[in-house]
């Protein structure tokens, strides 16, 4: 989440009626914006991570653990650091939606060096020791993907109550008052409910134990929309309030940045299984292990005629999908003709941009964006120059959150052309966190440098991504994947394939488990660590960082092999062993104390854990991470 807009945000019917405005306006900004940044050249590889943290209050006398709601308080200090050298700080932090949540990223981005794999770990240790250090007794920063009570009565600090009758969300479990501060989140859950006329609606099939009883609890008898042999969620909190892991990568040009776009799709299911850890929602297991679908629906604003239910009349079009969900379009032209899924769009725009000299594919893309309204804006933003400015583009792209974005450069700036990397889930420590950074950069170096194809159908994504949210996912399911990686031409019978609408590719493609696909299948699969390891063999690579990768790679590896639980696993596991669990699906305060008590011990490593992490270790240092991290950046500057 970028630097929040200080003004006086509209309400939904003040929204509505200038939609049109800042759809036609956010257009010509981009079209502004491409045409003197199109041939944009010689941008170097820079990149980043993105991690989100909760801040949760032990009470160690009565065993309860319970969300803070400090981070706005947090985030003030923090940021005035940044205010104050922006140039010198080592880590940026942000809001999220949730008053529980921060956001952290390195202070600069990292380049094109191996050796800068050496400090990113050490980066996100000294992010954690950053915020520690202005936390109050009792409380605790956790990198999880979702608080496992989140929902349940009384799960803040201080305590705060849902107002189903009144407030921006009207959720029966989520309070307004655990929404971070900053208008900007409560109009737009507000705007989300307006627009789509009712409460946002997510059923997740509970995991179904010994003792588990249908109805799973009285939902069913307050709301219709919920059923009885479901956990039934009912506000965009539980979504946008939990945490992920995300990187972006900045392209030399426009061409690598929309190759990187298509050639990390299909990778999107793959990561998004090996770091599922989200399997327990509102106090119960679930038959789910990621966040994917439960964000989707979360935000879903779309009206009961564009999600088909009824005939369209008040809209323009029925969309397949909300507007936090996979890709529908690949942007490179080795991508076209896997694009098999008709894209909706919106055919007036489109022309409009084609009319500027915006190539097919990124015309449609932007003209499918911007089929989605505004659902968020200030009125100090509503009249813009659109030479120099880009809100209103911003606006509708930032809030199309999908697997990928495609990122233009932000005016007048020294960043180029980028793409988004944004299906994992947070891990448990740092150490886990930095060896999926690292794993995914050094992915999108052996592409570039391998030119390596990735690309198979947008529909077999779609699959993919459904199967990647299943329970056990990791070790259970096979993904769809490319059998010939090697080359960016299609075999003769994908080329059939492309004529005849997909009606028959498995020539081309097959199914694969997360193990052949990361470590291999003999004779028929190279696997991903193979590729990386003989692209490192070709690399002057130091001694240090040549550890600190295969470290790294080791651990992947492993969990891709099962030989090491994926956190979902290792968190399901964990409830159903602890004595108090009844079999009953039901994660109580006790299960939820011991738990995170366990997961904080793990990340300050108080607490071996093997069946998590392996038996790999994180580099020692007699220094502190902040005196280390900051002599090693001076020596890769002097590099």
């Amino acid at each position: 989440m970028g630097l929040l807009t200080e003004g006086s945000p509209l309400s939904w019917a003040e929204t509505k009626s200038q939609a049109e405005h800042v759809r036609q306006h956010g257009v010509i900004q981009f079209i502004n914006l491409y045409k003197r940044l199109r041939d944009r050249q010689g941008d170097i590889l820079k990149w980043g991570d993105e991690v989100e943290y909760i801040i949760v209050k032990f009470d160690h006398e009565k065993k309860i653990a319970k969300l803070s709601l400090r981070s706005h308080e947090i985030l003030a200090i923090l940021n005035e650091k940044e205010l104050a050298d922006p140039q010198g700080v080592k880590s940026l932090w942000r809001p999220e939606y949730g008053g529980y949540m921060i956001e952290g990223t390195p202070g600069k981005p990292y380049g094109g060096l191996l050796a800068h794999f050496n400090i990113v770990e050490a980066n996100m240790k000294y992010r954690r020791e950053e915020v520690t250090q202005l936390l109050q007794p009792g409380e605790v920063i956790l990198s999880m993907t979702n608080f496992p009570r989140l929902g349940c009565e009384d799960f803040t600090d201080p305590v705060t109550k849902p107002t189903p009758d009144e407030g921006a969300t009207r959720s029966f479990f989520f309070p307004d008052d655990a929404i971070f501060p900053h208008p900007r989140f409560k109009n737009l859950s507000r705007n989300i409910r307006e627009r789509r006329g009712e409460k946002v609606c997510i059923n997740l099939p509970v995991y179904r134990d010994v003792n588990t009883e249908i109805p799973v609890d009285d939902s069913y008898l307050r709301s219709k929309a919920a059923k009885p042999d479901r956990v039934y969620l009912d506000a965009m909190g539980f979504g946008m309030g939990c945490c992920c892991l995300q990187l972006t990568f900045q392209a030399c040009n426009i061409r690598e940045a929309r190759t990187l776009y298509d050639q990390l799709t299909p990778l999107c299911p793959i990561m998004l299984a090996l770091t599922a850890a989200s399997p327990i929602y509102r106090g119960f297991l679930t038959d789910v292990d990621c966040r994917w679908n439960i964000i989707s629906g979360s935000v879903d604003c779309r009206t009961e005629e564009e999600r088909g239910l009824k005939p369209l009349k008040e809209n323009k079009f029925v969309i397949n999908k909300s507007r936090y969900d996979s890709i529908d379009s690949y942007l490179s032209e080795s991508g076209e003709k896997y694009n098999d899924v008709p894209l909706v769009y919106d055919k007036a725009i489109y022309e409009k941009l084609r009319a500027n000299d915006i190539d097919h594919l990124l015309a449609q893309h932007i003209a499918h964006l911007f089929i989605r309204d505004t659902v968020s804006l200030f009125s100090e933003r509503i009249n813009q120059d659109d030479e120099h400015d880009t809100d209103h583009f911003e606006n509708i792209q930032s809030t199309n959150w999908q697997t990928m974005r495609f990122k233009p450069p932000p005016p007048n700036s020294t960043i180029g052309w980028r793409v988004e990397f944004r299906p994992c889930e947070a891990q448990i420590t740092d150490f886990e966190n930095a060896a999926i950074v690292c794993f995914v950069v050094l992915l999108t170096r052996v592409i570039l440098s391998y030119q390596l194809n990735f690309i198979i159908p947008i529909s077999k994504v779609d699959e993919n991504m459904q199967n990647a949210q299943k329970r056990g996912a990791n070790l259970n399911q096979t993904f769809w994947f490319r059998k010939d990686i090697t080359t960016q031409i299609s075999p003769p019978e994908a080329n059939e394939c492309c004529k005849k609408g997909y009606a028959n590719c498995c020539d081309a493609f097959e199914p694969m488990t997360i193990n052949q696909i990361i470590n291999g299948k003999v004779g028929e699969f190279p696997g991903l660590i193979p590729l990386i390891n003989n692209y490192l063999s070709g690399m002057d690579v130091d001694t240090d960082t040549h550890c600190t990768i295969q470290q790294y790679l080791k651990f992947i590896q492993h969990r891709a092999s099962g030989e090491i639980l994926t956190t979902a696993s290792w968190l399901r596991k964990f409830v159903t062993s602890h004595p108090e669990y009844k079999q009953d699906s039901k994660v109580t305060e006790r299960i939820n104390y011991d738990l995170l008590s366990t997961i904080h011990k793990i990340q300050k490593g108080e607490v071996s854990c093997p069946e998590l992490l392996g038996h790999t270790t994180t580099s020692k240092t007699k220094e502190s991470i902040p005196t280390a991290l900051y002599k090693e950046s001076l020596r890769l500057e002097r590099e």
